[in-house]
Formats: structure tokens, sequence, C-alpha cells
């Protein structure tokens, strides 16, 4: 292939970042008008990004429409995520959403975390949700997926699948180099909790004698209240001090004022 001359897209890059956003995209739109130009794909995402700058938000959607057109793996990724940010500035979610699966099928995988990202911010329901931020998830890209195992994690939690939202913060843990590992963290210790409420619960309710029930009662009321659940911490308690069961009843009024 011969060479591709890049001087003019040179001269407008230098141009744009000098502020002279004019004589950019007047080269710009000279080289992206030329339809057999080897530079065509290159110049009109460039040329969307300073109309953009400028505040011509249709032109440079035209002009970004013109670069997806070309097909191009970087540039058409390029230009579908710039469209799909227009749109969602602007509140048209239906175009931005078409956008991002315009970003999606160029192929490209380093677009691939934002188009998951964004689909998933603009999902209407629940299962589309879970299904774009377990695909943001999945790209393992150390910003994105750790998001995205935020967002799916309050989610799950949100629904009392506990177990699922560990697995999804296990799974960004496992990213190397992963962004805000600690946040992560700090959910998967509340998925954790939920978990250990949820065993607790068991536990009380499946009986046994007196000694283990009133541990599992203990520290099922003790833990409640470090996910805000107060009052059913309290009706633990009650649930506890009321037993027929005197053994159990007299266990936990001991663990209970031993905490006092």
């Amino acid at each position: 292939m011969p060479e591709v001359d890049t001087r003019p897209l040179d001269t407008a890059r230098r141009l744009a970042e000098g502020g002279d956003l004019d004589g950019a995209a007047a080269i710009l739109a000279e080289l992206a008008a030329d339809a057999g130009g080897p530079d065509l794909a290159q110049a009109a995402v460039g040329l969307a990004v300073v109309l953009q700058e400028r505040g011509d938000v249709e032109g440079a959607r035209r002009a970004a429409r013109a670069a997806l057109a070309t097909g191009h793996p970087e540039f058409a990724a390029q230009a579908a995520c710039l469209l799909a940010g227009s749109f969602e500035r602007e509140g048209l979610p239906d175009q931005a959403r078409a956008a991002w699966q315009a970003a999606l099928g160029t192929g490209n995988p380093s677009y691939l975390p934002l188009a998951h990202l964004g689909l998933a911010r603009l999902a209407t329901g629940r299962p589309e949700t879970e299904e774009a931020l377990r695909a943001a998830l999945a790209t393992a890209d150390p910003q994105v997926a750790s998001l995205a195992a935020q967002r799916l994690a309050e989610l799950l939690l949100g629904e009392g699948e506990a177990g699922e939202a560990a697995r999804a913060l296990l799974s960004a843990l496992a990213v190397p180099e992963v962004a805000e590992a600690a946040r992560l963290r700090v959910l998967l210790g509340i998925a954790h909790l939920d978990l250990a409420c949820a065993e607790l619960t068991r536990a009380v309710e499946e009986g046994g004698d007196a000694g283990t029930g009133a541990l599992a009662i203990e520290l099922l009321a003790r833990t409640l209240p470090l996910r805000g659940r107060d009052e059913d911490a309290e009706r633990v308690w009650r649930y506890g001090l009321d037993s027929a069961d005197e053994d159990l009843a007299e266990e936990v009024r001991l663990r209970l004022n031993r905490g006092t």
C-alpha cells in the first residue's frame, strides 16, 4: 500500500490544539469530502470533534455519521461513541442506545467497555440493566469493570441476591489493577453481612438446642443493625425472649443483658 500522507491531518491537529478551530475544520472538511481519500474516516471523526467543540452539534453529528458509515474499525468506533455521548447529553435515549449498539457493532474491543456501560445507563428495566452491567464487567477493563461491578452489586443487594452480588464483586477484584478496590471490598463485606443474616435467620427458624438457638439469635440481632435494620433486630431479640422454650428464653436474656 502507498504511504498515506498525513501532513494535512497533522496540520489540522496542530491548529485545533492551538485554538484555531475554524482552520482545523476547513482542512478536515476538505479531507472528509474526498469520498475515495485514504483519510476520510479519520478526518470525519476529527471534524466531528472540532465541530462539537465549536458548539455545532448537528454538524458534529453529520461528520460522526460519515465516519461511522466508513466502517473503519477505529474511527467508526470513535464516531459511534461521540454520537452516543452527544445524544445522551441532549436526553435522547433511543438515539444514544442505537449509537452505543453501533459502537459494539464495530467489533473494536477497546470501545466495548464504554458501550456496555452506556447501554446499562440507558436500560429501562432490571433484566436489560443486569445484562449490560455483566457484559461491561466481563470486559475486564480496570475502570469500567469496577464501576459495573459496583452498580451490579447494589442492584443485586437491593433484590436480596447477596450471593450473586458477592460473585460479581469477586470477579471485579480479580481484574488486574482494578479501580476502587477498597470500595469493591466494602460492598463485598456488605454482601457477606447479608449472607450471614440469611444463614442466621435459617438457623433461628430451624431451632436446635437452646445454646445454639440463642447464639444464632444474638448474632442475627447484633448483625442486622449493621445493615440499618434496627427494628428487625429488636424483633429478633423479642422472638427469643418470648420463646415458649424457657431455656432458650433465658439464654437469650443472658446474651442481651451481657451487651448492655
